[in-house]
C-alpha cells in the first residue's frame, strides 16, 4: 500500500465519480480504475459500489477512508512541525566573541529589525573561536586582531582608539594628548580575562620604553571604579570610554589602534539569517565609524 494510491483512494472517494477524479488528478480514466482494484486486491475487499452513473464508498471504503484522512493529516502536521523547526534553525545564529562591548548597541538594534532571528553568543579567546568555527559549532566570530587561517576568512571591522584613562585629579587631565612614555612610573590598571588585549597593551608600553607596573587586573566595571579612585591609568577602547563616562586623554603613540575582526568558515553555505547579521554588523561598524576613533 503506497501513498500515491491513498491519495487516489481519497479522490475517488469525494468524488463519488472515476472520471471527475482522473480528471482532478491529471492521470488517465484506466490507470485511475487499476489503481483502484489493485487497491481492492491487496485488501480483500471492495471499496466502492455502483450507484447509477455514480459510485459511492462501501462499508470497507468508508473505514478506510477515515484512516486514510487521518494519515495525510498525520503527514501535513508532521511536514508544518518539520518546517517550523526548520525555520528555527535558518534563523538562529550561533555567535562566540572575544568581549561582550563588540556587540553593545548593535544587538538591540538588530532585533528591533528581525524579531524572529535567534542569536546564541558565547564568549571566547582568539583560539577557541577559530577551533569553534571550524567545527562548524559557531557561524560568526569575532576577536581583536582578524583570524589567519586558510579554512577562516576575516575582515576587519574597525581599527578603534586606544586611549589613556585618567583619573578625574589627574596631573594630566586637561592635556589633549599625551605620550605613553610620561606615564611610565604610573599603577596601570588592566582589563582581566582577556589575553589577547592585555598582550596588546603591554607591548604598547614596551615600546613606548617600559613595562607597565600592574596595580589592578579587573573588569572594564569595575576598572572605571578604581579608576575614579584615583588607584591608576589604564589603556582601554575609546568606545569604552564613552560608555562609562570615563575621563581619558588621546595617546600620540602611532600604534594605539586595536582592531575588531569578523570571521566566518570559508566556503560553508551561510544561512540567510547568518548572512543578514553579517552584513549588518559590517554596516552597524561603518556607519558608526566615530563612536571608534578619538577626534
Amino acid at each position: 500500500m503506497e501513498l500515491l494510491q491513498l491519495k487516489y483512494f481519497q479522490t475517488v472517494a469525494y468524488t463519488e465519480h472515476i472520471s471527475k477524479a482522473a480528471k482532478q488528478l491529471n492521470i488517465a480514466q484506466p490507470s485511475l480504475s487499476l489503481t483502484i482494484k489493485r487497491l481492492e486486491a491487496e485488501l480483500g475487499t471492495t471499496l466502492f459500489e455502483r450507484k447509477g452513473r455514480n459510485i459511492q464508498l462501501s462499508s470497507s471504503g468508508k473505514i478506510l477512508l477515515r484512516h486514510v484522512n487521518r494519515i495525510f493529516t498525520e503527514i501535513e502536521t508532521a511536514q508544518m512541525e518539520i518546517q517550523s523547526v526548520e525555520r528555527q534553525i535558518s534563523n538562529t545564529i550561533r555567535i562566540s566573541i572575544s568581549n561582550p562591548r563588540i556587540l553593545t548597541g548593535l544587538i538591540s538594534e538588530y532585533i528591533n529589525r528581525f524579531p524572529e532571528s535567534k542569536i546564541l553568543q558565547a564568549i571566547g579567546v582568539k583560539n577557541e573561536i577559530m577551533t569553534s568555527l571550524k567545527k562548524g559549532d559557531i557561524d560568526l566570530g569575532i576577536a581583536g586582531y582578524p583570524i589567519q587561517d586558510e579554512e577562516i576568512e576575516s575582515c576587519v571591522l574597525i581599527n578603534e582608539d586606544i586611549v589613556l584613562v585618567l583619573p578625574s585629579n589627574h596631573r594630566f587631565t586637561g592635556k589633549t594628548e599625551i605620550s605613553l612614555s610620561h606615564v611610565a612610573n604610573e599603577p596601570f590598571i588592566t582589563l582581566a580575562n582577556n589575553e589577547e588585549y592585555r598582550g596588546f597593551t603591554t607591548l604598547l608600553c614596551e615600546k613606548a620604553g617600559f613595562i607597565p607596573n600592574i596595580a589592578f587586573e579587573v573588569d572594564s566595571n569595575l576598572g572605571a571604579e578604581i579608576i575614579k579612585l584615583d588607584q591608576g591609568v589604564a589603556l582601554l577602547p575609546i568606545s569604552v570610554c564613552r560608555t562609562l563616562g570615563l575621563n581619558y586623554i588621546k595617546v600620540t603613540d602611532n600604534t594605539a589602534t586595536y582592531p575588531v575582526g569578523l570571521s566566518w568558515k570559508r566556503h560553508k553555505l551561510l544561512s540567510s539569517s547568518v548572512r543578514n547579521f553579517r552584513d549588518f554588523i559590517i554596516s552597524y561598524y561603518k556607519d558608526n565609524y566615530e563612536m571608534f576613533k578619538v577626534y
